[in-house]
């Protein structure tokens, strides 16, 4: 059990440190929650985190370093994402000028929109984002196997400061489990902030509805660009 702690502690931190900062999965999930409210963010952090858990179980299967052979594919699949988060962020403009309803009214059927959207969205999203590609090409191959791996380090953005601070080993089910409960976390706990500043704030909804739309826009272009460098 001692020796469990660490490795589980480890992989929350670790699980924290790549969902939080922003990028268009949060981008996503905040729209979700201010538009529609807390259960359809946490549906859509709930979609994205059933594509880290596809990419968990295709890295186990070996599938994940095969696809690293053909620079090809991952363009396909980056530029895939890129038109993806360019519609999604039309959608986001649009709502950004809609209506907001609060929690436990969205409607099931036959209404503006429908309670697995969310989900559906952020796991197809997901699942062509290069950042979580990438991560489970390297990073995420690596906590299958017995080594050491620098968790704070591999934040996105800031990690070259960080590196060093927070060294564990991989290898262990512990890290595992604890990285998916820190996404846990986060996609539980984004919404509900979101939502408590939203009632403070009358004009907070449709502001990060538009920010939602301009980081998905962002990344949609530069995505874009990115695999017709590589295919052209």
């Amino acid at each position: 059990m001692p020796n469990l702690l660490p490795s589980l502690f480890a992989g929350v931190v670790f699980g924290l440190a790549l969902a939080a900062p922003p990028g268009p999965m949060n981008a996503v999930i905040a729209e979700e929650s201010v538009v529609n409210g807390w259960t359809a963010g946490f549906r859509a952090g709930l979609g994205a985190m059933s594509a880290d858990a596809t990419f968990f179980v295709l890295a186990l299967l070996g599938v994940v370093t095969f696809v690293e052979q053909f620079p090809t594919v991952q363009a396909l699949m980056v530029g895939v994402g890129g038109f993806l988060m360019l519609y999604f962020a039309y959608g986001a403009v649009r709502e950004a000028r809609g209506e907001f309803v609060p929690d436990g009214d969205l409607p099931t059927d036959g209404g503006r929109t429908p309670r697995t959207r969310g989900f559906r969205k952020a796991f197809v999203l997901a699942l062509t984002n290069p950042y979580q590609i990438l991560f489970w090409l390297t990073i995420g191959v690596g906590l299958l196997r017995p080594g050491r791996v620098d968790v704070l380090g591999q934040t996105p953005y800031v990690g070259e400061s960080l590196a060093g601070l927070f060294v564990v080993q991989t290898g262990s089910p512990a890290m595992l489990v604890g990285f998916f409960l820190g996404i846990l976390v986060w996609i539980a706990s984004f919404p509900a902030a979101l939502r408590a500043a939203e009632r403070r704030v009358e004009a907070f909804a449709p502001a990060v509805a538009g920010a939602s739309a301009l980081v998905l826009a962002g990344f949609g272009v530069l995505f874009l660009s990115d695999a017709a460098r590589t295919l052209l």
